[in-house]
């Protein structure tokens, strides 16, 4: 039993970024709102101490009424605007939270991996999979249609994907605006990560003026948008600043680069990996993680010896064989023995036999032989080798 039992430890340590995505999409929400309440009540806040600074409120009624006015006004309206974000942002995140959380909370009442409840929620987490894979590689559509028809839209990011998508095709068109509004949305956390997308954008920005040989808008974008970033870009804000002395068709090798139109699949790159970090989800699709994690745990040298490989080893499949050459071989504390025909493992219950030539196989394997052939036995691998079932040996592993 305990060998089926959940690996409750090892689940959750790969399902962090489904249960972490919502929770960084509602902390956004709550930054927002927090910035809202602190502009518009320290606005009253200002306004109440005007008025309290008066002397003589009572001769300037208009004036007060119209300021109190005011400030009943702000708090309405910031009411108004935080019920609005609650309905159109707070609500559905925390719905999303909700649903996933239970869908993790299933797996307590489940004991073991044989169970028909672990196997339809292994089933679900492999659709959430088929889905990551599909956005991840564009294929929007298909992503949708299988979140629809498997009725889990709240336990997938196909909207974030979407953002990410339509950002990443805007920079593909050579267009910076998208991704430095996304920057600005994010800008505290790109500035505690340090991470550098919206220099390396601004720089794009800046490149496409002095290709273009707009001089005098590219001097006053670069004194805008470059120089703030001089304290920790200064050698990058002087080789931009050189930049407008060379043509696009330079062989100078530095500006060369800078004029390079590959730098712009780099931001594509370079954006993707900074969303992936600020929403915690991994470089790579889930279902590649999952693969490479369950090749790793069975592949051992045995599986690329054409003579000793096992019908039910997913590694001595061929195709599967050639994906695990990238991962590194299992580490075993203690050996399992597993007859090459049967596939099934040879212990106490199923002792394994060796014949006359040598060669081991299982019990179970030679009981349906002697079954078939009166008595007698024959070496799979070699079928001209026969033996009497009573004169196999026993074979005991020390």
């Amino acid at each position: 039993m305990s060998h089926h039992k959940v690996n409750m430890e090892g689940i959750m340590l790969f399902e962090q970024p489904f249960a972490r995505v919502p929770y960084e999409n509602y902390r956004k929400v709550f930054r927002t709102s927090q910035k809202n309440i602190e502009k518009e009540l320290g606005a009253v806040q200002n306004a109440a101490k005007d008025l309290a600074s008066k002397s003589s409120p009572e001769a300037e009624v208009e004036a007060t009424t119209r300021a109190i006015d005011g400030m009943i006004a702000r708090v309405e309206g910031l009411k108004r605007k935080l019920s609005d974000m609650q309905d159109s942002a707070g609500k559905p995140t925390l719905d999303v939270m909700r649903e996933r959380l239970q869908h993790l909370g299933t797996l307590e009442g489940i004991e073991s991996t044989n169970s028909y409840e672990f196997r339809q929620w292994a089933d679900v987490r492999l659709d959430r999979w088929l889905v990551d894979w599909s956005l991840r590689n564009g294929k929007e559509k298909t992503a949708r249609q299988i979140a629809s028809e498997r009725g889990i839209e709240k336990l997938v990011d196909i909207e974030l994907f979407s953002d990410i998508r339509r950002i990443e095709d805007a920079l593909n068109r050579k267009s910076c605006t998208e991704a430095l509004a996304w920057c600005s949305e994010n800008k505290a956390a790109l500035r505690k990560l340090k991470n550098t997308l919206e220099f390396d954008l601004r720089l794009q920005e800046y490149i496409e003026l002095a290709r273009a040989r707009k001089t005098v808008e590219a001097m006053a974008y670069s004194k805008k948008h470059l120089l703030p970033w001089q304290e920790t870009h200064y050698w990058q804000v002087i080789q931009a600043q050189a930049l407008l002395c060379f043509p696009p068709t330079t062989a100078c090798g530095p500006y060369k680069r800078l004029y390079d139109p590959a730098r712009w699949s780099t931001l594509v790159q370079s954006f993707r990996l900074a969303i992936y970090h600020l929403s915690t989800l991994p470089t790579e699709p889930l279902m590649h993680l999952a693969m490479y994690a369950g090749l790793a745990s069975l592949k051992l040298p045995a599986c690329y010896n054409p003579k000793a490989r096992n019908v039910n080893c997913p590694i001595c499949n061929v195709d599967l064989g050639q994906l695990a050459k990238e991962v590194p071989f299992s580490h075993h504390v203690n050996s399992t023995i597993v007859c090459r025909t049967t596939g099934m493992i040879m212990d106490a219950d199923n002792m394994p036999l060796a014949m006359p030539n040598g060669q081991v196989y299982s019990k179970h394997a030679y009981n349906e032989q002697a079954i078939r052939n009166a008595g007698w036995v024959f070496d799979p691998h070699r079928p001209a080798d026969r033996a009497r079932f009573d004169d196999l040996r026993k074979v005991f592993i020390s």
